[in-house]
């Protein structure tokens, strides 16, 4: 039984229900010598409380999309075969296109979010390169299979957890599809490809999106092997005119090493409340030596870039968590490198899915300008590309205004 599945959910909200029942039917009913009713008595009341804290987290766990399966729970599953060192540029020598043609099969994804939204799909991939062995969630804009646009190709953006996380949470919890759809539709966002690789690879660590010979290559699985199973099966664009990657918290910080160190797979990124030093996530395989971590720290790589990559970044954070490693990366970035940065009051929330959810809008219609898209509405016109709009579709929301940094500095203060 799947761990986010709804028959699991049913049952143990079947089981809280009896848990509460039993003690009210059998507390004073039960026969029997005093050490064993009182012995019964403690199994009700521990299997009551077994069941409510099991079903909170699995609540919780639903809610904000931690982990996926019973072995990222548990700790015992991974997905990685094997991890060659694959050099500085993570292809090991391989020519990459001379590599055969990926043909994936898909299927409907199930969980929450899955079904909305036209529906998102999942394959199993084996990377040819990386030797990762892992889920990818696909969704694809309205305009996809329309006739008017047999013949054309998408741009496509990579979404990435935070840790734990869950590839479906960008789906299941932040909704990316069911707000973006729309505004594809009617022209206001370009028709994005939506990809969300698994990033949880080994149990109990986080990647954070290293390569780390004879361990894992989660850079290389990332930014060569997913993309390019996207681009075999898909109308996708080509790298890096056409690419983006985005990613919350730990997902944050990945996308924006990933833009920065491989400016020809992608032309821009998006971190909310990323970071730039891995050591901040203590579990984090990039974190575990000195050169490990320059390696793998976006700032340090536009310092000591030849030629400033050209990149684009659209980095949020509120004080003490994101905003200051947003801002030094503005401060050290050099043109072609762009860097937006956007300030979260801490009024709006803490590090959550509800601080999130807020900014999709607003960071993919950055996207649109920034990868050169024409937006184009439902009817197969093209619209007019303009500045990035201020505010996102829900401004009406104080909140939501607040999360996505559309409200003003003094506005936040005074709700302080």
């Amino acid at each position: 039984m799947s761990l986010t599945g709804t028959p699991f959910l049913y049952t143990l909200i079947a089981l809280s229900v009896l848990a509460i029942a039993l003690p009210l039917l059998m507390w004073s009913r039960l026969r029997g010598p005093r050490v064993l009713r009182a012995a019964a008595r403690m199994v009700m009341l521990l299997f009551a409380q077994g069941t409510a804290v099991a079903l909170v987290f699995v609540l919780v766990n639903n809610a904000n999309g931690l982990y996926d399966t019973w072995d990222d729970l548990l700790g015992t599953g991974t997905h990685v075969q094997q991890a060659a060192d694959l050099g500085a540029d993570g292809t090991g020598g391989i020519a990459l296109d001379r590599l055969p043609r990926v043909r994936q099969t898909f299927t409907q994804a199930e969980g929450p979010g899955m079904h909305t939204a036209g529906g998102v799909r999942v394959t199993q991939l084996k990377g040819q390169v990386s030797g990762v062995n892992a889920e990818v969630y696909v969704w694809l804009p309205p305009q996809y299979d329309e006739p008017a646009y047999a013949h054309r190709a998408f741009p496509v953006v990579e979404l990435l957890p935070g840790y734990p996380g869950s590839a479906k949470s960008w789906y299941g919890t932040l909704h990316v599809h069911e707000q973006l759809a729309p505004l594809m539709r009617s022209g206001k966002v370009a028709p994005f490809i939506l990809v969300a690789p698994r990033t949880t690879l080994l149990p109990g660590v986080d990647t954070g999106c290293a390569n780390v010979p004879g361990t894992v290559n989660a850079d290389t699985w990332l930014s060569i092997d997913v993309p390019k199973m996207v681009r075999d099966n898909f109308r996708a664009q080509p790298a890096p005119k056409g690419w983006a990657v985005a990613g919350y918290s730990a997902g944050g910080h990945c996308a924006a090493k990933l833009a920065v160190a491989h400016p020809d797979r992608y032309r821009a990124a998006v971190s909310l409340s990323g970071y730039s030093d891995p050591i901040v996530e203590p579990n984090s395989l990039a974190a575990q030596s000195p050169a490990l971590r320059r390696a793998n720290n976006p700032y340090l790589l536009l310092c000591k870039a030849a030629v400033p990559p050209p990149v684009a970044l659209y980095l949020s954070g509120q004080p003490k968590d994101g905003y200051e490693a947003a801002l030094a990366l503005r401060q050290q970035a050099k043109a072609p490198t762009a860097v937006h940065v956007v300030y979260i009051p801490t009024g709006a929330g803490g590090h959550t899915m509800a601080l999130w959810r807020p900014q999709v809008v607003p960071a993919f219609r950055w996207l649109t300008t920034q990868l050169d898209q024409h937006p184009v509405s439902h009817d197969g016109k093209g619209k007019v590309k303009g500045t990035t709009p201020r505010a996102p579709s829900n401004v009406d929301s104080k909140h939501a205004a607040l999360a996505s940094g559309t409200a003003s500095r003094a506005a936040a203060a005074r709700r302080r």
